[in-house]
């Protein structure tokens, strides 16, 4: 994944967006239907909690996201456009639509799968959010949130954490805001992060932004670090969400769908998971 550094941009004739400077961009990696914007092995690293965001564009003729595992994070999936079925371990099932989010902390060990719905498609972002000591070997826990149920201040939809008037039902234990926006063409939209929030990110599904000296379209870009506020410029009808926290102050150790803050977590969180494999995959007595 190439990872473009911006020093100063070059003055010019058109408005200019106040606030934080864009200190790295990529359009990630792209995967049958799936674009990687962000792992915990490159940019994840840098803006953890926020370890892996995917801008995903499923079809189901052709994409289908089998039964996997996952432990020590958890995942945040917003529906831009489409419907998305899901089925978990815990027996939650149903359906995501339009502007429906989900949030799955995995705790200690859970198995989910992904479809689009019925002969439909599926538009939208999987975050990933690494836990805290306390909740990554925890109990898995699920929330599932209609449109209405999603608070807006603003433009902004708040997903996680509180922006404005506007608080979401999903609080984890850090402190961690997550935005979808929608602005239209030539809109001006600024975002005062809370204070600590030195983790600072945007990625943009549709359109484009002026930000912090440059342009973003389709790409994730991350700012430079602090507390200084986010101002943006739509250039048409733009669709993104922006993610801020309280850096995450533990080391990443990656398993193949987990991360924890420590090998003995790790292992701890793959023997859950080969726990419940042998329970969910176990042939059924005649």
């Amino acid at each position: 994944m190439s990872i473009k550094t911006f020093f100063s941009p070059t003055p010019h004739s058109n408005p200019e967006p106040m606030g934080r400077q864009v200190a790295f961009r990529t359009k990630g990696r792209d995967h049958g239907g799936i674009t990687r914007l962000v792992s915990p092995g490159d940019i994840g690293a840098m803006i953890k909690p926020f370890i892996f965001l995917d801008l995903f564009e499923l079809h189901a003729s052709r994409h289908k996201m089998g039964m996997h595992p996952h432990s020590g994070i958890a995942t945040v999936t917003v529906i831009l456009d489409g419907a998305l079925a899901y089925r978990e371990s815990t027996g939650a099932q149903g359906v995501l639509t339009k502007d429906n989010v989900e949030w799955m902390s995995a705790g200690g060990g859970i198995w989910h799968q992904g479809t689009p719905a019925d002969a439909s498609h599926a538009l939208g972002f999987q975050l990933w959010l690494a836990l805290p000591p306390e909740d990554e070997n925890g109990a898995s826990q699920s929330q599932y949130l209609s449109s209405e149920q999603v608070p807006q201040h603003g433009p902004a939809r708040v997903v996680i954490g509180s922006h404005g008037e506007a608080t979401s039902s999903i609080r984890p234990r850090a402190s961690i805001n997550y935005l979808h926006v929608r602005l239209a063409g030539g809109e001006v939209w600024k975002y005062t992060p809370p204070a600590g929030h030195d983790v600072a990110w945007i990625a943009v599904a549709s359109g484009a932004l002026r930000t912090g000296g440059t342009v973003i379209e389709r790409e994730v870009a991350v700012f430079e670090a602090g507390e200084q506020a986010i101002e943006v410029i739509a250039q048409g009808p733009t669709e993104f969400v922006l993610g801020s926290a309280i850096k995450h102050p533990h080391e990443l150790v990656s398993g193949m769908y987990s991360v924890h803050t420590s090998t003995t977590a790790l292992e701890q969180g793959e023997r859950e998971i080969i726990r419940l494999r042998d329970l969910l995959f176990a042939p059924h007595s005649a």
